[in-house]
């Protein structure tokens, strides 16, 4: 791998997080891990945006599934797991069919999957508006195209993929209303896409920003996005993440 840390859609994320945690390969990147960290986090840095405008009506229901794909799943879910009423934030695949649905073959970037996160929630505490308000402003930037941060190809993309129509109105009024706003300095490449199944992601992929802080992808790419959370969200940032069951 080079210095600068870039990251092809060919790359096993895995891989290199276990390259880049070895001592000797920290101590050989320390001056590019340095520059990478200042311009990784000025990427990462949090867009405050209105709530939105249409959303949900309130909800009988106590339990409400969503489906968001932000670049890598480890820090879109590590972002609502921290969210007060999301109830699991599981990571996997989306936009594919069940054939394909592996890490191994999905980082290919040909099988039309994006790495995504299953967030069921709780209507009543949190709204699918406020859970799209955390998507765009904090767990990953919307206006890159194929793409998010060091990670590029189309299983990196920005997308929604809605449940039912009522989630897509939500969606697309959402995305209209941040664009007319000019809430970013570029215009949202996020897709609504349509939902055709989810696949749960190989065990080691879940709760990895939790067991991987010291990880240095995780360390520059992914934190800051939970501590954006804490910052701009605070009332509805927990301390506690929800963690997922592997066994």
């Amino acid at each position: 791998m080079d210095t600068n840390m870039n990251v092809n859609n060919n790359t096993n994320k895995q891989n290199l997080a276990r390259r880049l945690a070895s001592p000797l390969a920290i101590a050989a990147l320390a001056a590019a891990m340095l520059t990478w960290q200042r311009s990784a986090a000025s990427a990462e840095a949090a867009v405050p945006i209105a709530a939105p405008l249409v959303d949900e009506p309130a909800a009988d229901s106590h339990s409400e599934t969503a489906v968001f794909a932000g670049g890598c799943f480890w820090g879109v879910q590590g972002v609502f797991q921290h969210v007060r009423g999301v109830t699991a934030a599981v990571s996997g695949y989306a936009g594919g069919g069940a054939a394909t649905a592996h890490y191994e073959t999905v980082s290919g970037g040909d099988t039309g999957h994006a790495e995504s996160v299953r967030v069921t929630f709780d209507p009543t505490q949190v709204s699918y508006g406020r859970l799209l308000q955390v998507f765009f402003s904090v767990a990953h930037n919307p206006t890159e195209f194929n793409r998010q941060g060091p990670d590029s190809g189309t299983q990196y993309r920005s997308a929604l993929f809605p449940l039912n129509p009522a989630q897509r109105k939500v969606a697309t009024a959402y995305i209209a209303q941040l664009d007319a706003a000019h809430s970013f300095k570029a215009p949202l490449a996020t897709r609504v896409e349509n939902y055709t199944g989810f696949y749960q992601a190989e065990g080691y992929h879940q709760n990895y920003l939790t067991q991987n802080p010291g990880n240095p992808y995780i360390a520059i790419n992914d934190l800051p996005k939970v501590e954006n959370l804490k910052r701009v969200m605070p009332a509805i940032y927990r301390a506690d993440p929800v963690l997922v069951r592997t066994n």
